[in-house]
C-alpha cells in the first residue's frame, strides 16, 4: 500500500498532513494514538468510505477489503433474517452457481461465436469467484469459525434484529472472517470477546495470509498479532511507522523522545551562548562586529533546523455535579412487563420491582439480550411499559448516558449538540476544553468524531445538565484506559443517585456500588465483585 501526500482535514481541524508511506502486502499493522488522532478516519480513507482532502492510498493491484466498525450501527438491525444466514451471505456461493448455470444454458442456445467467447469470459470469471470463495469447503470453514467464535446453536437461530449490541459485534466479526478479504481492517475487535475468543481471533490473524491494519487498546492483543505499528501523533499531525510489536513501539518511541530531548538541550545551550555573543557585539566595530555577524549567521541556521519539542497531550478534566438534592426514594419500580413483539408469549422484562435509596449506586448484569438497555429505555421514557408502572420523584433531574450514543445529533455540530441548554459560548467552551475539544473542534460535525470523541460529548454534556440522578449505560465503551481511569473516579464521588449498565470489572469496582439486580430474575444482591466477574466472562462468551 503506498501513501502519497496524505492529508486530512474536518473544516479548519487538521488531523494530520503530508504523509507518505509505503507499506508492504501482508503486514499485521496496528494503528495506536489517542483519542481524536484520525484512526478510524484513516480505515475509513483506505476503506474509501472518506475522501482524504489531500493525496491518495493506492494498491498494487485491486483487493477485497473487509471492514469490522468499532460500533456496529442500525444497518443489520432490522434485518429480518437469522444470525445463520446472516453468515452465510458473506459468500455468494448460491448467487454464483445459479449465475454459472444461467450461463451454461445461455452457451447451450447460442451459436455466434463473439457472444459465445463473451459468454465463455463470464463462465471463467464465475468459475474464479467460486474458487476464491473455496465453495466446496465454504460449509466447514464457516461451522470452524462459528466453533472458534462460540457463537450457540440458540444463538444462530436468532434473528439479527433480535440480538443484542455485543452479540452483533461478535456475528459481525465471524461474517467478516467467512467472506475471506485479502485486506482486514478492524476497529477494536476483540471489545465483547471472551479470552478462549480472543484466543481463536488472534491465532486466525497470525496466521492470515493478507494485509490487516488494527485499531486496538487491547495491547496485549496487539503484541500478539503486529509486525508493524503506525503511530498517529496527534502533536504533530503526522505518522510514524516502527518495526515490531506494540511493546518494541513504546520502547522505540521513549528511546527516540529521549535523543530529541537531548540534542534539544544541545541547541537550546547553543542557542543562548550564539544569542549572548550577538547581544554583547553587535553594537561594536571592527572584529568584533564581524564576529556578531557570524553569529547571527549561525543562528539562523539553527533556528531554521531546530528541533521541535511538541508539547505533551492533555488529560480529560471531567467534573460532574448536581443542582439541587432528590427525593428520599428517587426511583420506583412496579410488576414491570415488556416485550418488543406483542405476538411473543414470553416477556424480556417480567413481573420486575424495585425501588432506589437517595444518593444509591445501583447495578444491572445479566447476559447479553436479556434487556438491561431496554429497561433503562423505559424508565427514561423512550419505551412504554406494557404493564406494572415507574415512578420517579418529582424532584429527580435524569441524566441519561445512551450506549451508542444516540442522543447526539449527528448531522450537527459539537456546539450545535449543545444548544438545548442555556449556557453561554464562552462558558461552554470552557467546559468543552476540559474535555479536550479546543479552537475550532467545536465545529465539527458529530458524524466525523471517533466512538471516542463521541463519548467525551456525551460525558460533557452530561456534567452541564446538573442532574441528580444518572442513568449509565456502559459508559466506558469507546474509551481509553486513562479516560476510563477519570471518569470512574468522577462517578464514584457523585453525591447523588445512579443507575449503570456496566460489566467493566476495574471501572465497576471503583464505583463503589451499593446493590446488584440480576436480569432477567429480577434478584436483588449487595456488591460483590465476583458476581460482575461473572457476568463480565458470559457475555463476551455470548
Amino acid at each position: 500500500m503506498q501513501i502519497k501526500n496524505l492529508s486530512m482535514s474536518f473544516g479548519m481541524q487538521e488531523l494530520f498532513k503530508d504523509v507518505n508511506l509505503y507499506i508492504k502486502e501482508n503486514e499485521k499493522v496496528g494503528i495506536v494514538g489517542v483519542n481524536g488522532s484520525g484512526k478510524s478516519t484513516f480505515l475509513k480513507i483506505i476503506l474509501g468510505d472518506i475522501a482524504p482532502t489531500q493525496g491518495k492510498i493506492t494498491f498494487e493491484s485491486k483487493k477485497r477489503i473487509g471492514f469490522l466498525p468499532q460500533i456496529i450501527t442500525d444497518e443489520i438491525e432490522d434485518a429480518d433474517i437469522t444470525v445463520m444466514e446472516f453468515l452465510m451471505q458473506a459468500r455468494p456461493i448460491d448467487e454464483l452457481n445459479k449465475k454459472l448455470e444461467s450461463l451454461y444454458l445461455e452457451l447451450s442456445n447460442t451459436k455466434d461465436l463473439k457472444k459465445l467467447n463473451l459468454i465463455y469470459k463470464k463462465i471463467n470469471k464465475v468459475h474464479y469467484e467460486l474458487e476464491y470463495f473455496d465453495s466446496y469447503n465454504a460449509e466447514s470453514t464457516l461451522l470452524k469459525i462459528i466453533d472458534g467464535m462460540n457463537i450457540s446453536s440458540s444463538l444462530l437461530d436468532s434473528k439479527i434484529k433480535n440480538i443484542s449490541g455485543g452479540q452483533k459485534s461478535k456475528v459481525a466479526f465471524a461474517r467478516l472472517l467467512y467472506s475471506n478479504p485479502e485486506i482486514l481492517l478492524l476497529d477494536e475487535p476483540t471489545n465483547h470477546l471472551d479470552n478462549n475468543t480472543k484466543d481463536y481471533v488472534t491465532n486466525y490473524i497470525k496466521n492470515y495470509k493478507g494485509s490487516v491494519f488494527v485499531i486496538s487498546h487491547d495491547t496485549s492483543f496487539l503484541n500478539e498479532i503486529t509486525t508493524k505499528i503506525l503511530f498517529l501523533d496527534k502533536r504533530k499531525k503526522t505518522f510514524e511507522m516502527y518495526d515490531g510489536n506494540y511493546d518494541n513501539f513504546l520502547r522505540l518511541k521513549k528511546i527516540k523522545e529521549e535523543i530529541l530531548i537531548r540534542q534539544a538541550k544541545i541547541e537550546q545551550k547553543e542557542e543562548d551562548k550564539l544569542r549572548a555573543i550577538i547581544d554583547k557585539y553587535s553594537n561594536s566595530s571592527g572584529k568584533r562586529k564581524k564576529m556578531a555577524q557570524d553569529r547571527e549567521k549561525k543562528l539562523d541556521k539553527l533556528l531554521k533546523n531546530k528541533i521541535d519539542i511538541a508539547p505533551n497531550l492533555k488529560d480529560a478534566k471531567i467534573n460532574i455535579n448536581m443542582n439541587k438534592e432528590g427525593n428520599k426514594i428517587p426511583l420506583r419500580v412496579n410488576n414491570l412487563c415488556f416485550k418488543y413483539n406483542k405476538n411473543e408469549t414470553k416477556n424480556i422484562i417480567d413481573n420486575l420491582s424495585f425501588e432506589l435509596s437517595k444518593g444509591e449506586k445501583f447495578l444491572i448484569v445479566g447476559e447479553n439480550g436479556v434487556g438491561k438497555s431496554t429497561l433503562l429505555k423505559l424508565i427514561i421514557g423512550y419505551l412504554k411499559p406494557d404493564l406494572g408502572s415507574i415512578e420517579i420523584g418529582n424532584k429527580m433531574d435524569i441524566g441519561y448516558y445512551a450506549q451508542e450514543h444516540e442522543l447526539l445529533y449527528e448531522d450537527k455540530t459539537i456546539l450545535e449538540n449543545f444548544s438545548d441548554l442555556n449556557i453561554g459560548e464562552k462558558d461552554l467552551r470552557n467546559t468543552l476544553g476540559r474535555f479536550l475539544f479546543y479552537g475550532d473542534d467545536v465545529f465539527k460535525k458529530i458524524s466525523v468524531l471517533s466512538p471516542g470523541e463521541r463519548s467525551r460529548v456525551a460525558l460533557a454534556k452530561l456534567s452541564l445538565i446538573g442532574s441528580n440522578f444518572l442513568i449509565l449505560d456502559e459508559p466506558t465503551n469507546h474509551l481509553d484506559t486513562k479516560t476510563q481511569s477519570i471518569i470512574a473516579n468522577t462517578f464514584k464521588n457523585f453525591k447523588g443517585t445512579m443507575l449503570v449498565v456496566s460489566h467493566n470489572l476495574e471501572f465497576v469496582d471503583n464505583l463503589k456500588i451499593d446493590r446488584i439486580l440480576m436480569l432477567p430474575s429480577g434478584k436483588i444482591v449487595y456488591y460483590d465483585k465476583s458476581i460482575v466477574e461473572h457476568f463480565e466472562i458470559l457475555n463476551s462468551k455470548n
